[in-house]
């Protein structure tokens, strides 16, 4: 993968219907992943009283310095995502 190489974040979408936009410092065939300063981002659709309308989605996310993420839970990996 050149973005180890080259210390460029990659987007990678999860199956927790989660996005993770970070670096990769490794990774094996299985896509199993340690990565870095990661920003990980959802969409979140608040509850509502019963009777009420729909609420309106919120996105939300937060920072991870670092984190180990098993392949089975990777759809997509993009690179230089802009």
């Amino acid at each position: 993968m050149m973005s180890v190489k080259n210390n460029t974040q990659v987007l990678i979408n999860c199956r927790n219907n989660k996005k993770l936009l970070g670096r990769v410092r490794a990774f094996d065939r299985h896509c199993n992943m340690v990565l870095e300063n990661v920003r990980e981002m959802w969409t979140e659709i608040p509850k509502t009283g019963k009777g009420k309308k729909k609420a309106l989605p919120v996105n939300k996310d937060r920072f991870i310095s670092k984190m180990f993420l098993r392949g089975d839970s990777v759809i997509i990996v993009l690179r230089n995502p802009k």
